[in-house]
């Protein structure tokens, strides 16, 4: 069994109570939207921020193609202070094609594979929600309980939601079918095979006040379907989709594919 295949088993359950939640038009939850009740506890939220403390004034460690220099601006709504965070900022047009050249081996792994991938993402998005929420308060503004929340779990939701809308779109396209029909005496029968094909790569425009809540679904109903992404944060918001990047090009290197399927294309 592959890593992809084994990560669809770990999330299947999951997942299918997701599919079934928006069948009925139910509630439906993966994530407590109170930090009080994260399986982490305490030791989570303590890592968390001082994770986000130890990026303050440093350059980024995210790595990807076609760095063409470091950018920074980041200004504090709290402490009025810069964060002083550069990150690599990139050639677009290496970024496209870096991207193009990672699609066809993601196409080929099929649907299970790629939503396999995605569910750990959001997985490993919770994981590390605290600093998330540190990054969004410091960025776009929000309260502790809102950037918590609505920026970190609540945002996980509506990833989590979109996933399972692709699978099932996906999954009602059948791999293969025999269809008869008969014309005068012998029968008509072809055996048709169906593929499903990516638009291409998409790119995810990032907001400055709520930016995790709109970019978490676009990012992972792009993934699930076969579409790498460019995320393209506003530049007073950076740090929140920074992370997002890393932890999508870390599990997706994990699981064999190229990281390049999700980078992070900066401007002023």
């Amino acid at each position: 069994m592959t890593v992809a295949a084994a990560l669809f088993e770990r999330h299947r359950d999951a997942l299918e109570r997701a599919r079934a939640a928006w069948l009925g038009r139910g509630d439906f939850t993966l994530f407590p939207e109170t930090p009080d009740r994260h399986p982490g506890g305490v030791a989570a939220a303590e890592s968390g921020s001082a994770a986000f403390r130890a990026q303050l004034g440093r350059a980024s460690d995210l790595e990807q193609p076609g760095t063409i220099g470091r950018l920074a601006g980041e200004v504090s709504p709290y402490t009025c202070q810069p964060l002083g965070i550069d990150y690599p900022q990139a050639d677009p047009d290496v970024l496209f094609a870096a991207a193009r050249a990672a699609m066809p081996a993601w196409a080929a792994a099929g649907p299970a594979a790629r939503v396999g991938v995605c569910m750990e993402i959001v997985d490993r998005l919770y994981r590390g929600v605290f600093e998330t929420a540190q990054a969004v308060m410091h960025t776009a503004g929000q309260s502790g309980p809102m950037s918590y929340a609505g920026s970190g779990t609540n945002a996980l939701d509506r990833g989590v939601e979109a996933l399972a809308y692709a699978w099932a779109a996906m999954s009602d396209v059948p791999e293969e079918s025999v269809w008869e029909r008969r014309f005068g005496a012998p029968p008509i029968r072809l055996r048709k095979r169906y593929r499903l094909v990516p638009r291409g790569v998409a790119v995810c425009f990032a907001c400055a006040t709520f930016p995790t809540w709109n970019a978490y679904p676009a990012m992972l109903a792009s993934l699930a379907t076969g579409n790498p992404v460019i995320v393209k944060p506003h530049p007073a918001a950076v740090l929140p989709m920074a992370l997002a990047v890393r932890t999508c090009r870390e599990v997706l290197a994990a699981a064999g594919f190229s990281p390049d399927l999700v980078t992070l294309c900066l401007d002023t």
